[in-house]
């Protein structure tokens, strides 16, 4: 008998259980029906320039070495030894030609191939070392020098699954002609919270900056700016981002990248985002030019904080806990200096020590905590503001709605139910 997800997320997105935040079963599906599914971001192909380079990431809890070949192509493979399990690496990044069990000594080379066993020399009959390699994750895409994979060998292509949601990550990822960069190796830290929770936020939830950040926020201009020019856009459904199209004619200092306090108390800062951005409108055109990005999220798992440049993954760790990942992303070519102080723009603000970064991962921490409380299951979530407002924009793909409306929501626990109900049932 088919499994009727309704109870868990209404037909138009309005109401969500709790339980989808907290039920070990649902999480379970999650991972079969969602992560082995979709297109899950691995990393940034400027963390892996030459051959031999790798790290490695996780898609939900299972752990993965994305790494770049000889021949410069990129294999991402699961991290567990086919002898008898073990990871046949332990570092988060670095460079090798070979991935070594330390069990008994099985090595691999940088595709997965299996390529030596010490124990074979002392038995007549030989093991067939190509069928013995890591497990590959058979599908491995980048877009703009995001990496993704899947476990689907059948899914769709890349692009096609990003759809709408190209033209707003090209307002980074493809904003200078030499492209960006990762800086450093990631910050990450746990929170008890689903892992839903943090990408929600980053899907377009700007309601909450006045009220949670009030002490940084509240009555600023940018929180006028936010209401008079900001939008909430779902490229396609499961994507969203939240943006401010400024009107024609704004000084280039109030569209440029990059946070705005820091650029009025830097003059250095201030002088290379001004001249960086006179080649935005050549380059993208004249109404990227003119948009400033908020947040954004790719489905499943992937956001990003455009005011700080910085990359975030939402990996799961069980339905309460997330093990956050953040890095700082920068132009590649950008002065050394410039690059450090707007890094430490980056860490005075988001990552575990952020002056707002503490104040979301406590509000989700508690969020969790009030989705996993006692009789409270005859009352859902309500996610229904601004229901039936959003639609086509003249200069803008997507649906797009008022900065407050929730369809970014709505779109994105529709997704997740339309997933599942077609993973489950599709095999019942």
């Amino acid at each position: 008998m088919p499994m009727d997800f309704s109870q868990w997320v209404s037909d138009d997105g309005s109401h969500i259980h709790r339980r989808i935040f907290t039920d070990p079963a649902l999480y379970e599906l999650e991972k079969q029906h969602i992560f082995a599914k979709t297109w899950v971001y691995m990393g940034h192909e400027s963390q892996i320039e030459k051959s031999g380079d790798f790290i490695t990431s996780y898609i939900a809890e299972t752990p993965v070495i994305v790494s770049r070949a000889g021949d410069q192509s990129i294999h991402v493979s699961i991290n567990s030894c086919s002898h008898r399990g073990v990871p046949v690496c332990r570092a988060d990044q670095g460079n090798t030609r070979r991935f070594v069990c330390p069990y008994h000594n099985w090595t691999f080379n940088n595709k997965g191939d299996l390529v030596s066993i010490p124990q074979e020399r002392k038995v007549c009959n030989k093991p067939d070392k190509s069928q013995l390699g890591l497990k590959k994750v058979p599908r491995v895409e980048s877009y703009k020098g995001l990496i993704f994979a899947c476990m689907d060998e059948q899914v769709e292509s890349l692009t096609d699954y990003l759809g709408d949601m190209t033209w707003y990550l090209d307002c980074l990822f493809d904003r200078f002609e030499g492209g960006v960069e990762i800086l450093g190796s990631p910050h990450k830290w746990l929170i008890n919270c689903n892992w839903k929770l943090p990408v929600e936020n980053h899907l377009g939830d700007v309601g909450h900056g006045p009220y949670l950040h009030g002490s940084l926020l509240q009555g600023t201009p940018a929180v006028t700016e936010l209401e008079q020019f900001g939008h909430n856009v779902v490229p396609k459904p499961g994507h969203g981002l939240s943006v401010r199209l400024m009107p024609d004619g704004t000084p280039a200092e109030q569209c440029m990248l990059g946070m705005d306090g820091l650029a009025g108390m830097d003059p250095e800062v201030n002088a290379y985002l001004q001249e960086s951005h006179k080649k935005v409108s050549a380059r993208l055109g004249e109404v990227r030019s003119r948009l400033k990005p908020l947040c954004y999220s790719v489905y499943p798992n992937l956001s990003f904080l455009w005011p700080n440049m910085t990359l975030r993954t939402s990996h799961p760790r069980g339905p309460g806990q997330t093990e956050f990942w953040s890095w700082f992303v920068i132009e590649k070519d950008a002065p050394a200096h410039i690059k450090e102080k707007l890094r430490m723009n980056y860490t005075m603000m988001f990552g575990p020590g952020g002056l707002l970064e503490g104040e979301d991962s406590e509000a989700w921490s508690e969020q969790y905590k009030g989705s996993n409380i006692d009789f409270t299951d005859d009352r859902t979530f309500y996610y229904g503001l601004g229901q039936g407002e959003a639609g086509p924009h003249p200069e803008m793909p997507g649906s797009v709605g008022s900065c407050f409306d929730e369809h970014y929501a709505r779109e994105f626990y529709l997704q997740w139910r339309q997933r599942l109900e077609q993973g489950v049932n599709h095999h019942a």
